[in-house]
């Protein structure tokens, strides 16, 4: 596998930064040069070369002027924005509370056909009731002290949710057997999710799969990840949501996700691992 989901995003960072540089030497001008014609501090064209800075809109179109190139200002800013959109810290998508991001994310969610969704922390979001999301959203936003609007974001999630009874979309779930267990709401809320995770079963265009605790590991446990069709995979690390879009490292988590459903149990299986949580909670 990749050695880490940010490299698709740190490649478009470096293509821009390298572009930018051609544009420079192609004008014939020295960092210095350019950086005094910006108004810039003298090293911050040399940073923003190096991909060390990530250069703003205005940046970018400071930097055409100077070299002459200010035609090209408009496809670089959309490549930089690009980029930029492929890791972004939650602090930022949660400036503003957690209801605009599950509001942004509608569209992809209607248009996707066939999700792969591996679970190793919570339960899927689409499969999430009502109770339980709360119990998560309200903690995420308790950890990382963003404004309070989780009674709006958990509206917000379960209208995106709907899709998950659309029988033109197909979704593929594969969860870790501890996330059964995981306390990230109250009791009641756990049992409630419990009980709703196996009436998912019912549904025709829903698979379920379960990695036992013990199960013997072809790969190792890794961040949760959502596959959006073949165009897109996200990944939900602590500080930060990873879009990947390289068509290589597409196909990459695909493999994995395929590994681990080979190594997940199904069927009754999975339902008695998740009646024995259940019950588990009296």
């Amino acid at each position: 596998m990749s050695s880490s989901p940010l490299s698709s995003a740190q490649a478009a960072r470096k293509a821009l930064a390298d572009q930018l540089d051609q544009i420079r030497r192609d004008a014939g001008l020295s960092g210095l040069e350019l950086a005094v014609l910006c108004g810039w501090h003298k090293s911050k064209s040399s940073r923003i070369a190096r991909g060390l800075t990530v250069p703003s809109d205005s940046d970018i179109r400071a930097w055409c002027t100077a070299c002459d190139s200010a035609e090209k200002a408009s496809d670089l800013i959309a490549a930089s924005r690009t980029a930029e959109s492929m890791y972004t810290q939650w602090r930022d998508l949660h400036r503003d509370g957690m209801r605009r991001v599950h509001q942004r994310t509608l569209p992809l969610y209607q248009r996707t056909r066939k999700f792969k969704v591996y679970a190793s922390n919570v339960m899927p979001g689409m499969t999430q009731t009502t109770p339980y999301a709360t119990g998560l959203l309200r903690s995420i936003t308790t950890f990382q002290g963003t404004p309070d609007d989780v009674e709006q974001a958990v509206e917000a999630r379960l209208n995106r949710s709907r899709v998950l009874n659309d029988a033109r979309h197909q979704f593929a779930l594969i969860l870790e057997e501890a996330v059964l267990y995981y306390g990230v709401c109250d009791d009641e809320a756990l049992a409630g999710q419990l009980d709703h995770l196996l009436g998912v079963f019912s549904l025709q265009n829903v698979s379920v799969g379960i990695i036992p605790f013990r199960a013997r590991r072809t790969i190792w446990p890794l961040e949760a990840f959502y596959a959006f069709d073949d165009s897109l995979v996200a990944i939900e690390t602590l500080t930060a949501e990873i879009n990947v879009t390289a068509p290589g490292e597409i196909r990459t988590y695909h493999r994995a996700f395929a590994e681990l459903a080979k190594i997940a149990v199904h069927g009754d299986e999975a339902r008695s691992r998740i009646a024995k949580a259940r019950n588990a909670l009296g």
